[in-house]
């Protein structure tokens, strides 16, 4: 999107002059920015920054952000600045809802792990939407690889709210929903939109429509650009939203709206049914993390035997204690003769592929065996195998994008079932909080899943 044509009140580049507000339309505090960039007559946030918030010369915040502490524009025109002398302990938060929502938003990828407080134009009401006013929110991979931008997936738009392991109360329905009310606790993972007509979404593959919409980062048929759970409120089409049961904790629903859908739905599916002589399946599950530590757990309760991979065996012992039937530890040499021709699939949790010896795994999978991969890595990370490894045993190597509505409600069915349940770390959302979590989720420094809590404190909801 292009920067608009010069018009009347902007600067040579294209970018608005600014003057002061002539009132205060929120908030008590006013101050300027020490380089007199632009006015701070109203801040938003909640917790004490030294940076100036806007972003860089020219850009166009999508949807009408307004990035905390500075006055609300379409336009910002900005150097590197700094606030001077302001206490935002002195605000009392609360959120403009229906007209917007509030989050904490990635604004430049150099900064990924410093989200900021902002708020901002939620999309178009449809008649299929529903609002969730948000309790808690899980702490995905895929929000670290997003946010990093060129140094995980790719360009992403800014700002950007990520988020997408939401579990919430539904606070406003569209005139033709028909599967949840208002006052319900629901779920919402990866995806918020699909056409829900096309072969793909008539067969229960609705997370591969061509017409997809993610729940953050996405762009919708009018332009919009989603923004994510870490936020007051979220909305999104009534199918990609869930029923929580009552047995299964906030908390723990969470991680289960991506992480745990993204492993259920091809242990499903691939795990054999119909093996001879009574013999049990076998999976393979390549690194315990986030993922893995989900599938080990799922796999068991799908019948099958799960055994954990890792270069080192640091986490046998919580392997075992998730159910895993054995543990390998990949980074002992000939680590493969012993599991030639045993595994009947081998799930891929791992982000990175660094070190990953690909013709190992392959080799000891049976005869048309699949390796799935279900972690995503960098842009710019690639598979090293040679073809010539396939004709062994007429493996497959393919990936798994989530999962569908369908699988959904059958996971959380067989959580309550087999007493599934994510291990999970809590951590209040607030500027310090993502920072804290985002940083020590890149490091491997959590078991095994991080979920933001205390929403209603930080957004002034839940009243």
């Amino acid at each position: 999107m292009g920067v608009p044509r010069r018009g009347r009140g902007q600067a040579k580049n294209g970018t608005p002059r600014f003057s002061p507000p002539r009132e205060q339309t929120r908030g008590v505090l006013p101050k300027t920015c020490i380089c007199q960039c632009l006015p701070v007559r109203t801040f938003y946030g909640t917790s004490t920054t030294d940076d100036c918030l806007a972003p860089r010369a020219g850009d166009l915040l999508t949807n009408l952000v307004k990035p905390a502490g500075h006055y609300q524009s379409e336009y910002i025109d900005t150097q590197s600045c700094k606030f001077s002398d302001f206490s935002p302990t002195a605000m009392s938060v609360s959120v403009n809802y229906p007209e917007e929502f509030a989050g904490f938003a990635v604004l430049d990828t150099k900064d990924w792990n410093k989200p900021k407080y902002i708020t901002y134009k939620p999309k178009a009401f449809g008649d299929h939407d529903i609002d969730i006013e948000i309790e808690c929110c899980g702490l995905c991979g895929s929000d670290i690889m997003t946010a990093m931008g060129g140094e995980g997936w790719g360009e992403i738009k800014l700002p950007q709210v990520v988020g997408h392991e939401i579990i919430g109360k539904v606070v406003k329905v569209g005139p033709k929903v028909s599967l949840h009310k208002v006052g319900d606790r629901v779920g919402l993972g990866a995806q918020a939109f699909g056409c829900l007509s096309c072969r793909r979404c008539k067969e229960d593959n609705e997370q591969y429509c061509k017409d997809s919409v993610t729940t953050y980062d996405g762009v919708y048929p009018d332009g919009y650009v989603s923004q994510g759970g870490y936020a007051s409120h979220v909305r999104a089409h009534e199918h990609f939203c869930f029923a929580i049961p009552d047995a299964i904790k906030s908390t723990e629903a969470a991680s289960l709206c991506c992480a745990g859908l993204t492993v259920y739905s091809p242990l499903k599916r691939y795990i054999p049914t119909s093996l001879p002589n009574g013999e049990k399946p076998k999976v393979a599950v390549l690194g315990l993390g986030g993922l893995g530590h989900l599938a080990v757990q799922i796999a068991a309760a799908l019948g099958a035997e799960p055994y954990v991979f890792s270069r080192t065996d640091a986490k046998k012992e919580q392997a075992l204690q998730l159910g895993a039937k054995g543990f390998v530890a990949t980074g002992t040499k000939g680590w493969a003769d012993e599991y030639f021709d045993q595994f009947d699939l081998i799930l891929n949790c791992a982000i990175s592929l660094s070190g990953l010896d690909l013709d190992s795994f392959l080799s000891i999978l049976k005869v048309q065996g699949r390796f799935v991969s279900v972690g995503l890595p960098a842009v710019e990370e690639k598979y090293d195998v040679s073809p010539f490894t396939f004709f062994s045993n007429g493996s497959s190597l393919c990936s798994s994008n989530l999962g569908s509505r369908k699988e959904m409600l059958d996971l959380l069915e067989l959580c309550v079932k087999h007493n599934i349940r994510p291990w999970v770390e809590e951590v209040p959302i607030s500027e310090e909080g993502c920072n804290t979590a985002l940083t020590r989720a890149w490091k491997g420094d959590v078991r095994y899943r991080f979920v933001f809590t205390e929403f209603h404190k930080a957004f002034g909801t839940g009243k």
